[in-house]
């Protein structure tokens, strides 16, 4: 296959933007507004869960103008069917003593929530200041248990999207919006 012949193919697989450039970087700025004014002085905490959020942690600490710190987590759980095993494997852990910051977990998207869900009882049980979540992309007709998000930047349908940080076989993380994949046949 030919450069030409995959750029073709990577293209065709954006089936429609269903977030705009201009929608993100005013919902990231707004959301940016939001956390300075609720924690002046305070000692913050952004708390990207990799790969996804990246993106858009990057873009929303800079909007962000008041003193904060960021530190990353990557987690996995495992899962028996459709019920938690409770079980959640930190495979890249946070640095800070929590206890110590307001943490506000930046993430890219809630689906099922059931990670997230652990993540933030254990995030809990280290006793931070405060803790809020913080999302791009929210689907609640996907999720699995009961969990809602602090704020959801976006609410989106139950389609698989790619963009701003978004992959699928780790390719699409670069788009500069949020797109509906085609998942069928090229």
């Amino acid at each position: 296959m030919s450069m030409i012949d995959s750029m073709e193919k990577f293209e065709k697989r954006i089936k429609r933007v269903l977030v705009s450039e201009e929608q993100i970087r005013e919902a990231v700025k707004q959301t940016g507004k939001e956390i300075s004014d609720s924690y002046d002085g305070q000692p913050i905490l952004l708390v990207s869960i990799l790969k996804g959020a990246f993106v858009f942690m990057a873009d929303l600490c800079r909007e962000i103008t008041v003193p904060c710190e960021i530190g990353f987590m990557c987690a996995k759980s495992y899962y028996n069917g459709t019920v938690s095993t409770g079980i959640v494997k930190i495979t890249m852990d946070i640095e800070q003593d929590i206890s110590k910051y307001h943490v506000v977990i930046v993430e890219d998207i809630i689906d099922t929530g059931r990670t997230l869900n652990d993540v933030v009882k254990m995030l809990k049980s280290r006793n931070p200041l405060s803790l809020r979540v913080i999302t791009l992309l929210d689907k609640p007709e996907r999720r699995l248990v009961e969990f809602n998000p602090d704020k959801a930047l976006f609410t989106i349908p139950d389609y698989f999207v790619v963009g701003y940080g978004l992959d699928c076989g780790e390719y699409y993380r670069n788009l500069p919006y949020i797109a509906e994949y085609n998942e069928e046949e090229i």
